[in-house]
């Protein structure tokens, strides 16, 4: 039986994962990146140092600077671009799906301006048609780990379960679990939240704090995503989950994580400019910050170390002062507003 059509949009670290864990399936994929260089260096010599240095690329990978040759060719389009550019490309990518495409997005992110979620985004830019035919994937996903072949787990959401099955379908492999869920939005919050968690990881971890610290920051910030999930309408048992425990546990502890690793940097009283400036990788966590602390206004939700990593992010606070406010916060019980919201001390 003919292959399903596969054609990824992002050439980074994620989108290149992608593209060799499918190859090795037996897909060809076209993969499509802004950069010249980046395409020619896939093709020529199948690698990406620029993304992801050390992964090589299996044959049945093309790279191409043309959307209009990768979408218009291929069934099933993967969204795997920063949160950040995710509108412009999709208004692109929509002048050339076919009517029968499937589209799967992979970006962990909140748009900053509206606040909407990246399945929001991309409804937003697309004819109603292709609306039951989205989906997202998410989970604790290194791509450095999914390259090797190191066994990972994720979650593919959809608001059909069909559409989940038949992403589910491609990309399950025997280093690669994927489970299905109907949850896009707790799915989707989980893999973006976690991002601003690790940056406050990261800030514990650069002030020369320990494992108790971290394991504080991870439980409380859990706490926080389900919160405002909860609001969000998210199931809230979504949240226990790979997108929600399994991505935060990974990107608060794992070397690869590059939220973790700029609150590092921070931590050292580099400016937020310097961070960014020192690195081609998307931190997505610190546009997130700032959507998700709107976010917790806009639903009249607590989510203290949110907006201690929004201070330190934006009101030049220092973060030794942010954790010190955190600790000294008035007292409260361990599950308020979670489960209990009636209980108080």
């Amino acid at each position: 039986m003919e292959k399903e059509c596969i054609g990824i949009i992002g050439a980074g670290g994620w989108g290149t994962a992608l593209a060799c864990l499918l190859a090795n399936k037996g897909y060809f994929i076209d993969i499509w990146t802004l950069e010249d260089e980046v395409a020619e260096e896939i093709n020529s010599s199948r690698r990406n140092t620029t993304y992801l240095p050390g992964a090589r690329i299996p044959e049945g990978v093309k790279a191409s600077t043309s959307i209009e040759e990768v979408v218009g060719k291929n069934s099933n389009i993967f969204l795997v671009v920063p949160s950040r550019v995710m509108r412009p490309v999709v208004r692109e990518v929509q002048r050339y799906l076919r009517d029968d495409a499937y589209i799967l997005h992979g970006a962990k992110g909140i748009e900053e301006d509206t606040l909407m979620r990246m399945s929001d985004v991309i409804k937003s830019e697309l004819p109603s048609k292709f609306y039951p035919r989205i989906a997202v994937l998410s989970g604790p996903t290194h791509a450095e780990e999914v390259a090797q072949g190191i066994p990972t787990a994720a979650v593919v959401a959809s608001n059909e379960l069909s559409v989940a099955h038949h992403m589910q379908d491609l990309l399950m492999a025997p280093t690669f679990r994927i489970y299905t869920s109907l949850d896009m939005v707790g799915v989707e919050l989980g893999g973006s939240l976690k991002n601003v968690v690790a940056l406050a990881a990261g800030l514990g971890e650069g002030l020369g704090f320990g494992d108790n610290t971290k394991a504080a920051l991870i439980t409380r910030g859990l706490a926080e995503i389900t919160r405002l999930g909860t609001a969000m309408d998210a199931n809230p048992l979504t949240f226990a989950g790979l997108s929600g425990l399994g991505d935060l546990i990974v990107t608060c502890t794992s070397k690869h994580s590059r939220n973790r690793w700029a609150g590092i940097e921070l931590s050292k009283g580099k400016s937020l400019e310097d961070v960014l400036s020192s690195t081609k990788m998307v931190i997505e966590g610190i546009p997130t910050a700032k959507a998700s602390y709107k976010l917790a206004k806009k639903h009249g939700i607590e989510m203290p170390i949110t907006s201690k990593v929004y201070d330190v992010l934006y009101n030049r606070i220092q973060p030794k002062e942010a954790v010190l406010q955190l600790m000294t916060r008035d007292k409260t019980h361990e599950l308020e507003d979670v489960f209990l919201p009636s209980m108080q001390d």
